[in-house]
């Protein structure tokens, strides 16, 4: 009798342990994460996902797959079936990578403002900035396994060829305004030679040699007619996607305020150097700042040092971290009455 006692409280215990797991399971918590979002005026029958403080709303499916899509004022349509299954591919692929896609969002915020003036000054469309989201996932300090490094992803001696400084203390592949200019340079060549604007996106992932030899071997007058390797092949197509996604997030299932993209704060100042540098970090801390904020600011600064060659000078950005804690501070008091 004694025994049976002890199993009938033990099965109970158990019982209650199961039901309180049930009960606060993550997919209960959505639920009700859910139903107090829907009332308070979401569609019906969406689905929801919290990233980084922003509510996500998943749509049914990826977008449509347009008529047509105006890039760099050329029109480009989807009526054949394969460029119609290559765009529908990458829609599919940008929708729900949602960690990649919302971080590009979220950066563009900073690096787009800096960037755009940049392609207008050196004859390039505006639209040819998407490479970034292509190429590095509109990273600053973003580095390939193969050693490209930077927003525009420059081999070290193609960047070299293109006027960057690669060395053991500077790498101006990372210095957004350098690597974008040389970015320009090379678009440039690749137009005057294809004249044709997707064609030069093709080159910028094939190589200007690579894709002039297709054009020839297959008779054809731009890359998006041609056969090619996978990756190339696709690259034009991602690109289109993410000028759909950046102009029209919402087909995506994203939707972000201006609070949730990362800001451009231009620099408190900037100091031209001429000499060595012996330690940065002492520099660092003359005008304010740590040698990790300092970095940040200037990500093609490779070293603890900085060693300058002869004629040569630097702009070194000194980070505003008075102008980023008053719009950060602003940004939770905004956060917090919402």
């Amino acid at each position: 009798m004694k025994k049976g006692w002890i199993l009938f409280l033990f099965a109970l215990l158990l019982c209650a342990i199961i039901g309180l797991w049930w009960t606060t399971r993550p997919a209960v918590q959505m639920a009700r994460l859910s139903d107090s979002i829907s009332a308070s005026g979401a569609g019906a029958g969406d689905s929801l996902t919290i990233i980084e403080r922003t509510v996500v709303r998943e749509p049914v499916g990826a977008p449509q797959v347009p008529p047509f899509i105006v890039f760099a004022d050329d029109t480009i349509r989807f009526d054949r079936a394969d460029l119609y299954e290559r765009m529908d591919r990458e829609l599919i692929a940008f929708t729900y990578s949602h960690t990649n896609s919302l971080l590009m969002l979220k950066r563009a915020g900073r690096i787009f403002p800096q960037v755009e003036p940049l392609l207008a000054a050196g004859g390039v469309p505006d639209d040819l900035k998407y490479l970034m989201a292509i190429e590095s996932n509109v990273s600053e300090t973003a580095v390939s396994v193969a050693g490209a490094a930077g927003l525009w992803q420059f081999m070290k001696e193609v960047g070299r060829e293109y006027g960057l400084e690669v060395s053991m203390t500077v790498d101006e592949r990372y210095n957004l305004k350098k690597e974008t200019e040389a970015a320009c340079r090379y678009l440039k060549k690749s137009y005057a030679k294809f004249g044709d604007w997707m064609t030069v996106a093709a080159s910028y992932n094939g190589g200007i040699n690579g894709v002039t030899r297709r054009l020839g071997t297959q008779h054809q007058s731009r890359a998006l007619d041609l056969h090619m390797v996978e990756e190339t092949s696709r690259y034009m197509f991602r690109i289109l996607v993410a000028k759909m996604m950046f102009e029209n997030p919402e087909l995506f299932g994203f939707r972000l305020s201006e609070g949730d993209l990362y800001p451009y704060i231009p620099p408190k100042r900037t100091v031209v150097v001429s000499s060595d540098i012996d330690d940065l970090a002492e520099f660092a801390g003359r005008y304010g700042v740590s040698y990790a904020q300092l970095r940040r600011a200037n990500p093609w600064l490779r070293d603890t040092k900085l060693d300058v060659g002869r004629g040569r000078t630097y702009e070194i950005a000194i980070p505003d971290l008075d102008a980023e804690r008053d719009y950060y501070k602003q940004l939770s008091e905004s956060n917090t009455r919402l």
